[in-house]
């Protein structure tokens, strides 16, 4: 009875110091460390690419991957933990911690152009992953150019309220398969939120619970469906002393989570019958736009691959 009275104390003083959580400055050298941690993982997704490899389960041996084949036809999102190392070496992030993961999902009866428009359809996506999505919005598009803004809401324990900016780039590669690379270009809590008093805490300045966010889909037809594979690589701050045996379970929890939500909400949407709006003409790419994409892809790839998001 005692241990169980000093547990529930633990909880109860823990959870009460979280959301007084110190406001915890985006360093230069976090953000550093982490584009060097971005650059070498663009560098084997496009080798990857380069090499043929187009998803995780096709390097499987014959056995594993049938299995996983199996998994995803069921229905299941499959995900992985992820770590990208400089020669052998692991990347330190000072001040911040680094959430690499992978997932997989097969949607049945879709096809690329469906999931494309889909995709692209951002003024409508808070539809169809809310909670998480409260709102979104189509800022700007430039051919397969996209700029996105997306507030979110993060909850485990307390919940957090995100205005985020992104920078996406969609690129065909053949008539049944496409990647799109999306960017965070600004996040910012929000404080207040739904208040009167609402506001935005300053950019990098904040509880730290999300800084960066950046997402490479890969999308192919086949087998009577499409099979979407995501790549999610995050930056949060560290966790705090003190709090780690309370914080970082769900710091750590939550990226996983929300990469599974945002695939099994993909599958959902595309698998029902809301889906039938995204066969109208002019959504996604256009037929007459898929023989100039593949012979453009290798130098727009390249492109989009460097660091600062511009070409040498």
């Amino acid at each position: 009875m005692r241990n169980r009275m000093v547990v529930i104390l633990w909880l109860v003083c823990g959870v009460a110091c979280v959301p007084r959580l110190t406001a915890e400055q985006l360093r230069s050298e976090t953000t550093a460390a982490f584009d060097r941690y971005v650059e070498l993982s663009e560098q084997r997704m496009s080798q990857e690419l380069g090499a043929g490899l187009f998803l995780r389960i096709e390097s499987l041996p014959e056995a594993q991957r049938e299995t996983a084949e199996r998994r995803l036809k069921t229905g299941e999102v499959i995900t992985d933990r992820l770590q990208t190392l400089d020669h052998g070496a692991p990347i330190s992030i000072p001040h911040g911690l680094v959430h690499h993961w992978r997932g997989t999902v097969f949607i049945p009866g879709a096809t690329l152009p469906q999931t494309v428009a889909f995709l692209q359809d951002y003024d409508n996506q808070y539809k169809f992953y809310g909670p998480e999505v409260q709102r979104s919005k189509l800022l700007k598009r430039d051919g397969e150019h996209f700029q996105v803004f997306l507030r979110l809401r993060k909850k485990k324990v307390i919940t957090v309220i995100l205005n985020t900016d992104y920078d996406v780039q969609y690129t065909l590669l053949g008539p049944d398969r496409a990647i799109s690379d999306s960017r965070s270009t600004r996040i910012a809590e929000v404080e207040n939120p739904g208040s009167p008093n609402e506001g935005e805490k300053p950019v990098g300045n904040d509880s730290g619970f999300l800084w960066r966010l950046n997402s490479y889909w890969r999308l192919l037809q086949r087998d009577g469906g499409v099979y979407v594979q995501v790549e999610a690589i995050s930056l949060t701050r560290d966790i705090p002393a003190g709090l780690n045996w309370l914080i970082s379970p769900f710091v750590t929890s939550i990226p996983k989570e929300s990469l599974a939500f945002t695939l099994t909400h993909t599958r959902e949407a595309l698998a029902g019958k809301k889906s039938q709006r995204y066969d109208v003409e002019g959504h996604g790419f256009s037929h007459a736009a898929i023989s100039v994409e593949i012979r453009e892809a290798p130098m727009r790839r390249n492109c989009d691959r460097s660091v600062n998001g511009s070409c040498a």
